[in-house]
């Protein structure tokens, strides 16, 4: 570990106010993460000026320190200095208000429905990278003219589509994780969905019906929504099953009275219910961007620092799974305008360290402009740098804000889920039937870093001249 987190170390716990003080300890992806018992023994101000510490918060009743991509190394240190527990890392899109304390009102609901779709589709993100990386691949591929009747073409075409296609299943298991299911129950009722039998009887055109209850005769190959609407009724029917049952019988009787009943649940109300949810978002988005056009990529682009600070945009995960997944199969505004956003934060930081003449602050501006631009992890710029200074997110929003205009006014679109959201996504643009789309996401990319670099060297004023 640098000697730069040594004083950090040494000093986090004084300034808490003791271990004593400390209730919980954790860390997220770029934040160490406090539960203390008395906020006011918590010296806010002598840690946002420890070496290593970008910025600190109390967010949620949780004071935050921002150390950046070396949080974990500074936090098991300190555990291991200080004999507190070793605790699992957190997701950081997980800053919500306690539970316990929430009012039950409509935005209550309204969290509650987005974390539940969250916590049933983000544990996928990694399959669905690799799954899309494949694609690419693929289409690659194709470009080199390699045929498709060979081996590797083949198998690579079994192992991309099979994340996509089965995902009915994946998504079961997890919704039942998230809704307190079995999970096994929860794959069962995602197959039932995508079964051969049933998607050839469907395909077939031949009218279906349960106990003379019509079917819906819909495709749910790669749908999300209504295998998570099953799995969310199944869970409190699951549970009643469970509570009603003779101890002796209930490993039988709970998954089979549990599976009986989703059975015309799904197939006759809910999986309609999802599909026909699925096709109205992505209508309703596809019509938003039809409508106002590069106006809304621009728009993301400049205001994306702030969707990203306060989660929101976990929000937007049910969209992105159904775009990419299902149909259309692409996404032309929240990926683009949030791949540029990012670059251009580690852009207005990377200004800053050129122009400023503090060393400590080159070797900020430097290490966070790179982790933004490469990694695509832009907390560590903006609570380090941008926001601290102001001037450069102002110059980071104007550059995104146009940046994001060439790509709206350029139709640029993502093809499968970006995993770091930075440069390296960029080859989700390829297409081989649409081979200018990669290049014109390049060029919004490039115009919004010149733009960016020009508005924060205009805007900002070293403060050490």
């Amino acid at each position: 570990m640098s000697q730069k987190y040594e004083e950090l170390i040494n000093n986090i716990v004084k300034d808490m106010g003791g271990k004593d003080n400390i209730t919980f300890f954790t860390h997220c992806v770029t934040r160490l993460r406090f539960n203390v018992k008395d906020q006011s023994k918590v010296k806010i101000d002598d840690i946002k000026k420890l070496p290593g510490a970008l910025g600190a918060q109390w967010q949620n009743g949780q004071f935050q320190v921002i150390i950046g991509q070396s949080v974990g190394d500074v936090y098991n240190q300190i555990v291991d200095k200080y004999g507190f527990k070793h605790e699992d890392a957190v997701n950081e899109n997980l800053d919500k208000a306690d539970k316990k304390i929430q009012k039950k009102n409509f935005n209550y609901f309204i969290n509650k429905i987005f974390d539940g779709l969250s916590g049933s589709l983000t544990p996928l993100i990694p399959a669905l990278i690799g799954c899309g990386m494949i694609k690419i691949i693929l289409i690659l591929m194709d470009f080199a003219k390699v045929s498709h009747s060979i081996g590797i073409y083949q198998f690579l075409s079994f192992a991309g589509d099979a994340g996509f296609y089965f995902l009915p299943i994946m998504v079961g298991a997890f919704a039942a994780k998230k809704f307190g299911a079995n999970m096994s129950v929860g794959m069962v009722l995602g197959g039932m969905l995508i079964y051969p039998d049933f998607v050839k009887l469907v395909a077939s055109g031949k009218s279906l019906n349960i106990l003379g209850i019509p079917v819906y005769g819909a495709t749910y190959t790669s749908t999300i929504f209504p295998v998570i609407l099953a799995v969310a009724v199944a869970a409190p029917i699951e549970r009643f099953f469970a509570k009603h049952s003779p101890e002796i019988l209930r490993s039988v009787l709970e998954p089979l009275l549990t599976i009986l009943v989703m059975i015309p649940l799904t197939y006759c109300v809910l999986g309609p219910i999802g599909s026909y949810l699925g096709q109205y978002l992505s209508a309703a988005v596809l019509w938003i961007y039809h409508t106002i056009g590069f106006l809304g990529v621009a728009l993301f682009a400049a205001i994306m620092p702030f969707v990203v600070m306060t989660g929101m945009h976990g929000a937007f995960m049910p969209y992105l799974m159904q775009m990419l997944t299902v149909a259309p199969k692409y996404e032309p505004i929240f990926f683009p305008a949030l791949i540029i956003s990012n670059i251009d934060q580690g852009i207005a930081a990377l200004v800053v360290a050129l122009k400023s003449k503090n060393t400590d602050l080159k070797s900020v501006g430097f290490s966070t402009a790179l982790t933004a631009i490469i990694a695509g992890v832009t907390e560590p710029a903006m609570y380090g740098i941008n926001l601290k200074y102001k001037t450069p997110m102002y110059g980071a929003m104007i550059g995104s804000a146009i940046g994001g205009c060439i790509a709206g006014l350029l139709h640029t679109v993502i093809y499968a889920f970006a995993g770091a959201s930075s440069i390296i996504a960029l080859p989700l643009f390829i297409n081989s039937k649409d081979p200018n789309n990669l290049m014109f996401m390049i060029i919004a990319v490039i115009v919004g870093m010149i733009a960016t670099f020009i508005a924060t060297w205009v805007l900002y004023k070293d403060q050490s001249d």
